[in-house]
């Protein structure tokens, strides 16, 4: 459930809500006639003050019926059904204001809000309109930014951002959005000067730590990327891009003690990723610590063969059997063994080196390996270990 702040100004009720799209905490006003043969606008408050959306909900539907043409009562039930996560109703709601005054301000923004991810295109053109109205809002510029750059247009979101950012140079938001793209054409000298004047403010701003890592890693400042990094470590951020880019940047630097801190602090808040395991294991081979290098890398391969894979090499296997082609069944069930470790894969392997392709060697080969690994649980696995004991141990 979003959170939010009521503020009260006569005549006036400004929702401050946090946007999940664009983390908007612009007040979005809704001028209130005053109804009292329809509905009561201090139970309407209390109900909004209180979080109590479903009620509030259920106060206003059958209210809404009756006069589905009062734009205040629809915004009210559009801001209680946003807030009670049901974006469908809450967009219905909006667009009926619309269709009433199609210069409304509150409809309009929340409409982006609403249809950002599903529809970036129906919401660019709610934001025009926004921006069209109110060209001296630095918000809109930002979220024409945004919305352009979903919509794969990185030349018009630039010059969006470029102005939202000469608007508004202390917004983060407009920040980040402009050196995300920057990044993308390495312009890293301008980059790196507009988030260092933004860190100066906001030392502690993830997305901003989190991109001035990401321009010293791809520039190859690998320097450059401690402080920030380190910063993200200090706070616990669960970025696992920004901190990979970190633990690269000091194997790069020949630091493998702190790639390998890196690394595991990764692991410490929950980043379990293959290939964390991997760089933390070649920091331990340039130490010279194989062992160690070598059960990391048993871990990396584990998690990037996934379980299932074995189901698929056996029936692989099964498939070459099928055809007689024994050979090829063979290989993918060493391989699946290999991988998985099931020893039944062994024993199939010598059945069919034994009954299919008549070599002795071979058969004797693969069952040695599997009374060597073998713990037979179900009747059928433990007569095979029999077998294979009372015939090849001799």
């Amino acid at each position: 459930m979003r959170k939010i702040v009521l503020f009260f100004i006569p005549g006036v009720f400004l929702v401050y809500g946090v946007a999940a799209q664009h983390g908007d905490t612009q007040s979005v006003s809704v001028r209130l006639a005053s109804q009292p043969a329809l509905y009561s606008k201090n139970a309407v408050m209390d109900l909004f003050q209180n979080q109590q959306f479903d009620e509030a909900i259920a106060y206003l539907s059958p209210i809404l019926q009756a006069d589905s043409g009062d734009i205040n009562l629809l915004g009210y039930a559009g801001y209680a059904y946003f807030m009670s996560d049901n974006t469908r109703a809450a967009a219905t709601c909006y667009r009926h204001m619309l269709s009433l005054d199609s210069s409304n301000i509150s409809a309009l923004h929340y409409l982006v809000l609403i249809r950002s991810n599903e529809d970036p295109e129906e919401a660019y053109s709610y934001a025009a309109q926004l921006l069209q109205l109110q060209p001296d809002r630095e918000p809109w510029w930002r979220i024409m930014g945004e919305l352009s750059a979903r919509r794969g247009k990185p030349d018009a979101a630039a010059g969006f951002f470029e102005h939202a950012y000469s608007m508004m140079p202390g917004d983060a938001r407009a920040v980040a959005g402009l050196a995300e793209l920057l990044i993308e054409n390495r312009s890293f000298a301008r980059v790196d000067s507009i988030l260092e004047g933004a860190l100066e403010k906001d030392s502690l701003n993830s997305s901003l730590l989190k991109l001035r890592v990401k321009s010293a890693y791809f520039s190859k400042k690998y320097a450059e990327a401690m402080v920030p990094g380190q910063r993200l470590v200090a706070s616990n951020e669960p970025a696992s891009q920004a901190l990979t880019w970190l633990a690269l940047s000091y194997y790069e630097l020949k630091s493998y003690p702190d790639c390998i801190q890196t690394c595991q602090h990764m692991l410490d808040i929950g980043l379990d990723l293959e290939q964390v395991y991997y760089y933390e294991a070649e920091s331990y081979t340039k130490l010279h610590q194989y062992r160690v290098s070598d059960s990391l890398l048993r871990i990396c391969l584990k998690k990037a063969i996934q379980p299932t894979a074995e189901w698929y090499y056996d029936v692989l296997a099964s498939n070459h059997e099928a055809l007689h082609e024994y050979r090829q069944a063979i290989a993918h069930y060493d391989t699946s063994y290999y991988l998985f470790k099931d020893p039944t894969t062994l024993y199939t392997c010598g059945r069919i080196a034994e009954t299919e392709l008549h070599n002795m060697t071979l058969a004797r080969k693969y069952y040695l390996r599997y009374l060597a690994v073998a713990k037979p649980t179900s009747t059928e696995e433990k007569e095979a270990y029999r077998y294979v004991r009372r015939r090849w141990m001799n």
